[in-house]
């Protein structure tokens, strides 16, 4: 619902629990207002709070000119030098729930428009820009043009919260309070990287899982991007959020317009837990292709064969994954032309002849009598040197002239930007799925950019963004022709997740680390804006391949099932007792897979707890499930009830076992563990309301 105010020139958008309130400025509009939901005509008497001492603050998206010292959102460089811009209302546009304002410069011929959209199903505010250049002469220089520019309310202790980490330590969580002054997170890298993910939460300092305000904003974008918080001495907090990073400036030519992503925005009352739940359903009713599709069982290959790859081999392991009970079976690196290592290959994407001589085709058919989907990985944005797609056309790749091209995992990065390298990514990935029933696509990419350079291109520094755009205009078209295609995000495990990607796939591979232990932390680090039904999680070899740590496969299983359930390794070396076992623990899991995949999440201890638990509770409270961990044991410390949450407390609960409890009795007390002894013990218990 979005109202507007004639007398006081005040637009407010509300949503089911919140408000967000701008008002129009001689120079442009200012903000009002956001957090808890009031009445239109209430917030419309609000004073516009538009200055801090000596300068203009609450533009919904500063730029430069007049009292403002903070930091430009969007900074342009006009032909005359000219670099302040001087604003004027062009009208606005309210349609449904999408509201646009039209603003234009008194001299130069910039237009900007900036757009909100507000749902009636979610507290999720949408907003992007559009720069128009409606001149005839010189181009302007774009130097940053962020997405939008949000203004908090004065409080004493702001606290930040994001994630960092780094390949095998994705999604690693840190909080920390806000310094006054700016202090941006960004990344260079040409995608999100394992270093830090598009998105922020902001708290009182006071915030848990369950109380406490909390504002979050998200940039919808897979490319380069930034985020830029600045506080000033009055405590006035404002979140800048975009695409590119210092040093990106792009060419507005007369006639042409540049777009930024979305950057959405969300207030919560309930803590992070509640902020989480939020952002979780938002990505499931709006952001994912199928949201209520259930995700598949899968097994990969990676960990059971490394580049050792044959059909042989393969066949071996389909029929190992079909008796556990998988039910997508996905053929990783090594399948293609001379890929015998990392070294070679990477382009040249046809089915290697001396180990697959006749073509994926009878492989794909055996793993459909199985019973099992099939899927392939690919890396479509990267080359190896040692390749024919290299020798015939190495002026793809980005590049500098006189400036050696770095090799990393010795490849190069194809330079998506250019609309010959996607016409030809396009063309082999259409022609592999046309000619083979493929109905999954691993897509991998997997190194940063370096020697970022286009040297005949047109405007060499855009390619920072038109490559991402190359990207979604492939993932896109093949969806579109081929409906049956689902796929999966990956680069070198979660460098690549983001609300922009998540647009255009059905789930996320988290982290290449797929030890237990380690994974607790990145799936809570993952889960505090992405929900479990994108959360790619493996259950792997024991010893883990990455660490050598020793663990049970039932506490594997268990940590694996707060996602999308995943099996990989050698599964030919496995025990029949493994083998029944995980058997056992795939049934399970299906059982309980609505619950997890499409249940509201409450993160119930601190990942650095001895014993960690998450919970998934469906909307209407019959059921819920719960996962136990215990990293390691303390003998001296005995194990407590665990306290539930998101249940009915006038109801009770059953489990498997036939035993009783009261939903009261477990919100506030809790619940027994139970868990055996030892180290890296683990337990599920499932719970369904008497009576359902």
């Amino acid at each position: 619902m979005i109202a507007f105010d004639e007398p006081t020139g005040t637009w407010v958008l509300s949503t089911p629990a919140s408000s967000y309130a701008l008002r129009r400025g001689e120079d442009g509009p200012r903000h009002v207002y956001w957090g808890p939901r009031l009445p239109p005509e209430r917030i419309a008497r609000l004073p516009v709070r538009a200055r801090a001492r000596d300068e203009i603050i609450g533009d919904e998206l500063p730029g430069e000119g007049g009292e403002r010292f903070g930091l430009a959102a969007l900074r342009l460089a006009f032909a005359d030098g000219t670099r302040a811009v001087d604003w004027v209302h062009s009208g606005h546009e309210i349609d449904g729930g999408h509201l646009v304002i039209r603003l234009s410069d008194r001299h130069h011929p910039v237009r900007l428009e900036l757009h909100y959209r507000v749902h009636e199903d979610t507290d999720v505010l949408e907003r992007w820009a559009v720069l128009r250049h409606t001149g005839t002469d010189e181009p302007v220089a774009v130097e940053r043009f962020d997405a939008a520019a949000w203004t908090l309310p004065p409080r004493p202790d702001y606290r930040r919260s994001h994630v960092t980490g780094e390949w095998s330590a994705e999604f690693q969580l840190h909080r920390a309070p806000v310094a006054h002054g700016e202090t941006t997170i960004v990344t260079r890298q040409g995608t999100a990287r394992h270093q830090s993910n598009p998105w922020l939460m902001v708290d009182t300092g006071e915030a848990t899982e369950e109380h406490g305000e909390v504002w979050s904003v998200a940039l919808a974008w897979s490319g380069t991007w930034r985020i830029t918080t600045r506080r000033t001495p009055g405590d006035d907090l404002v979140i800048t959020a975009g695409a590119g990073h210092d040093g990106t400036v792009r060419r507005l030519d007369p006639g042409t317009e540049i777009r930024t992503p979305p950057c959405l925005g969300l207030y919560s009352r309930g803590g992070f837990g509640e902020t989480s739940r939020r952002w979780h359903s938002f990505v499931r009713q709006h952001i994912l292709p199928r949201p209520d599709e259930p995700r598949p069982v899968l097994y990969n290959s990676w960990e059971g064969t490394w580049f050792d790859v044959n059909e042989a081999t393969v066949r071996e392991l389909a029929t190992a994954a079909a008796s556990l009970g998988v039910e997508l079976f996905v053929l990783d690196d090594g399948w293609f032309a001379g890929r015998t290592t990392d070294a070679a290959g990477l382009g040249d994407w046809w089915p290697d002849p001396d180990r697959f001589p006749h073509g994926l085709g009878p492989l794909i058919a055996e793993v459909h009598r199985l019973g099992m989907r099939f899927g392939l990985w690919v890396e479509p944005e990267m080359v190896n040197p040692d390749s024919d797609l290299y020798r015939a056309h190495p002026d793809w790749v980005l590049h500098m002239p006189h400036r050696p091209r770095t090799e990393i995992r010795n490849q190069l990065v194809l330079n998506f930007a250019r609309p010959d390298v996607v016409t030809w990514a396009h063309t082999w990935l259409d022609r592999l799925l046309r000619d083979n029933a493929v109905d999954f696509l691993k897509w991998d990419m997997n190194r940063p950019f370096t020697e970022a350079g286009w040297p005949a291109g047109p405007d060499p520094q855009r390619l920072w963004f038109a490559h991402t755009e190359g990207v979604y205009t492939i993932l896109d078209r093949l969806r579109a022709d081929h409906p049956r295609l689902r796929m999966e995000t990956c680069a070198s495990g979660g460098g690549r997740v983001d609300l922009g990607i998540l647009r255009r796939t059905d789930q996320a591979w988290t982290s290449d680390n797929t030890d237990p232990v380690d994974r607790i932390a990145i799936q809570h680090g993952f889960s505090q804006l992405y929900p479990a039904l994108i959360m790619g999680s493996w259950a792997s070899q024991s010893p883990n391949p990455l660490n050598n740590r020793p663990t049970p496969l039932r506490f594997r299983m268990h940590v694996a099932m707060a996602g999308v359930l995943g099996i990989s390794g050698d599964l030919r070396t496995w025990s029949t007792v493994d083998i029944a076992e995980a058997a056992t623990l795939i049934a399970q899991y299906k059982q309980i897979r609505p619950i997890v995949q499409h249940g509201h999440l409450y993160r119930l201890t601190p990942t650095d707890h001895d014993v960690t638990a998450v919970q998934y509770v469906t909307d209407d409270r019959a059921e819920s499930v719960v996962l136990i961990w215990r990293r390691f044991s303390r003998p001296s410390r005995a194990t407590r009830p665990l306290r539930l949450a998101g249940l009915d407390p006038a109801a009770t609960y059953t489990t498997p076992d036939g035993s009783h409890h009261g939903g009261d009795v477990l919100l506030h007390h809790g619940i027994d563990p139970d868990l055996p002894p030892g180290d890296h013990a683990s337990t599920l218990v499932r719970l369904r309301r008497s009576g359902s």
